[in-house]
């Protein structure tokens, strides 16, 4: 069965209806899942097995069979661990059914099927009984319900069931416990990411707006790699400090509690951020951990395992606060079923459990909503500003029309602020339009931009109130842009605004670039390289069904990756291979370029990055990817604020760096749909 899905395409615009069959949600889940990245983590792969295999043999201490319940089995390589280590017998849960098939499949191929029984149900709905799903409860009680927030999958509801409804009294638990830390501090970079800062404009400043400043923010948890923030980028106000623990192997509560921990500051300084990560011990005694701790912690960064599926987390304070070394603090970490959340107090003492928590951060300035973080974080950068601000001033006259096109931009602040005669801003979404008019507001400035409320195609002279465009300005950015070049919906917004401009309009940006350059990641290829056999298992049907995600779509695609969390080498130079000038209307025709670049660097090709670079006149040119040149050996260093885009290929390349060896490319823009199609190959001369 077919059916047409209506959808907002990000770069033209337009309503586009998609054809999707059934299978689709399979298939894209499937292709960004990221159960490649846990299959290849051997760390963790290891530290269950090892646990599995100890509880295993308490449970046949006591002369008991050994009945054991996975939880979220996935693949089912843990219900194959359980076997191997001598269960007698696997309840192997599974919610999402193209998993619990493809667990079907590696259990029947692994020749497990007599011990293990695939449950494609949600654990809630697990029956127990002799017409039940379950015969018996299990004695031995086996998840990975864990995500960078360790309890953000439901593991807590989902716990409290199983004790309650599927597993035994005294049972077993793989892992046992986990333990979440936390570590207050000062960090510019990470709290610039949370609160819009004062900024210079012509020598005037330009403050945030109370409102804005004064909110709690979102209270969504902040995932990163925090491995890649340089420890010289935040200061540490106190010790790493353990926050709570949850012991698996008893009854577990899902209600919303409180922890604190007090500690007398280590430095002065302002208190902005929360860094926390958890580690779970897979035995009582302690003596299997798995740690989710930043490289920068290890005596030896390098032995740090890496990992995708699970990271590490930023938490933001409602409002940052001043503190004096030696004064007594006391950091309280909150949570309901699914989420946590972190205040700080004057004093408190450790470990104090409350049964009513803080309320959970609300933003209610609306900013926290329609920015996202790294929003914030490019709205903040100063450098940034500063190549916008120099841009503007070199077009703007007391004369000029302004319109800006962006979402949620203050690039019409400036303008107006550099002299405009007349400023207008295009916001589509409400809450955008009343973000800008608090920014107005805050400064005195309102009237000073117009915010009109409708898209470039609606626009009329009459809403210029009879004037012509003679200055039309954008980042580009755009809230609905995945990809980089998504941005150039900037594009067609100019050729629908091509009948209000004057003959001699300036338009900023005047081009765009596509840029690629083909990379050797450092880790990031664990996620798109194929499993075959994990821990001595055969899981090749979870290969055939990525392979299958993958050739379900039309060609291989690029995905979006902020590559500052990913390190990678560049193994060619990088090329300008693309360029869109604004200064035209879209063309009609497609646009297409091909080529070769030599590999000039020895490593291993898992594929190539690309970025867009806008030119904004002649002289100022900003960069979404590449921030300064590649190093001699080849190191990038990545915007912090936009995504780029990488496409994988299907297998590594093997790159001697004597230039023998290229990859090609092939790209063709396609006015009609707005996207970039790409192939690449690479051979030997």
């Amino acid at each position: 069965m077919k059916t047409f899905c209506g959808r907002a395409n990000p770069a033209t615009g337009a309503l586009d209806w998609v054809e999707e069959s059934e299978e689709y949600d399979y298939h894209q889940e499937i292709a960004r899942s990221c159960y490649a990245d846990m299959l290849h983590d051997h760390d963790r792969n290891e530290k269950y097995f090892q646990g599995i295999r100890a509880a295993v043999s308490r449970v046949k201490a006591r002369g008991e069979k050994v009945i054991v319940l996975d939880i979220g089995t996935g693949t089912g390589l843990l219900s194959m661990m359980a076997v191997t280590a001598g269960a007698d017998y696997c309840y192997a849960v599974e919610v999402f059914k193209p998993m619990a098939d493809a667990a079907f499949r590696i259990v029947k191929k692994n020749g497990f099927s007599d011990k293990i029984k695939i449950i494609n149900k949600h654990s809630t709905e697990v029956t127990v009984g002799l017409d039940g799903d379950m015969q018996t409860r299990a004695n031995v009680l086996v998840t990975e319900l864990f995500d960078t927030e360790l309890i953000g999958e439901g593991a807590l509801p989902s716990y409290e069931h199983a004790h309650l409804n599927l597993v035994q009294e005294g049972c077993e638990a793989v892992p046992h416990r986990a333990t979440v830390y936390a570590q207050l501090v000062e960090s510019e970079q990470l709290w610039s990411w949370a609160q819009l800062q004062p900024m210079e404009v012509d020598g005037c400043k330009l403050l945030p707006p109370p409102a804005v400043s004064h909110c709690a923010g979102a209270h969504s948890v902040c995932d990163i790699q925090l491995s890649q923030v340089s420890p010289h980028r935040f200061t540490p106000l106190g010790p790493l400090c353990t926050m709570f623990s949850v012991d698996f192997s008893k009854p577990v509560s899902s209600a919303p509690q409180s922890h604190s921990s007090s500690f007398p500051a280590q430095s002065s300084g302002r208190a902005q951020v929360v860094l926390s990560w958890w580690d779970i011990d897979m035995d009582p005694s302690g003596s299997i951990v798995c740690s989710m701790a930043p490289s920068w912690t290890y005596p030896d960064p390098q032995s740090a395992p890496w990992r995708d599926h699970w990271m590490q987390s930023v938490y933001f304070l409602p409002v940052e606060r001043r503190v004096a070394e030696g004064e007594e603090l006391s950091l309280t970490v909150s949570h309901d079923d699914y989420s946590l959340w972190y205040s700080l107090q004057p004093d408190g003492q450790q470990g104090t459990l409350s049964e009513a928590p803080p309320c959970r951060p609300c933003c209610v300035c609306q900013a926290h909503l329609v920015w996202t973080r790294t929003r914030f974080g490019e709205l903040n950068d100063r450098q940034r500003t500063q190549s916008y601000v120099r841009a503007l001033r070199s077009v703007v006259k007391p004369d000029s029309v302004c319109v800006g096109v962006s979402d949620g931009s203050l690039l019409p602040v400036f303008a107006h602020m550099l002299g405009a005669k007349k400023v207008f801003s295009l916001e589509s979404s409400g809450m955008l339009k009343q973000v800008i008019e608090q920014v107005l507001n805050a400064n005195s400035m309102s009237g000073g931009v117009q915010i009109l409320g409708i898209r470039p195609d609606q626009l009329s002279s009459t809403d210029l109130a009879g004037e012509q465009i003679s200055v039309l300005i954008g980042e580009p950015y755009f809230s609905t842009s995945l990809l980089p070049w998504h941005s150039l919906y900037f594009w067609y917004c100019r050729t629908a605004l091509v009948r209000l401009l004057t003959p001699n309009a300036t338009i900023l940006p005047c081009s765009a670039t596509l840029c690629m350059v083909a990379v050797e990641f450092q880790d990031l290829w664990r996620i798109r390289a194929p499993c075959g056999t994990c821990e001595g298992f055969d899981v090749g049907p979870m290969d055939e069904m990525v392979q299958q995600s993958l050739d379900f779509r039309e060609s291989h695609e690029s995905e979006p990756q902020p590559l500052w969390e990913y390190p990678c080498r560049a193994l060619t130079q990088p090329r300008a291979v693309m360029t869109f000038d604004f200064l035209q209307c879209v063309p009609e025709q497609p646009i297409r370029c091909q080529g070769s670049l030599p590999f000039t660097r020895r490593g291993r090709c898992h594929g190539v990055a690309l970025w867009m670079e806008y030119q904004l006149n002649d002289d100022i040119k900003v960069s979404m990817g590449l921030t300064r040149p590649v190093s001699e050996e080849g190191a990038c260093e990545w915007s912090l604020h936009r995504k780029q885009g990488v496409y994988f290929f299907r297998s590594p390349w093997e790159s001697s760096g004597d230039g023998r060896a290229s990859v090609s490319y092939s790209f063709t823009f396609e006015p009609s749909i707005g996207d970039i199609k790409m192939d690449f190959t690479v051979a030997s001369q």
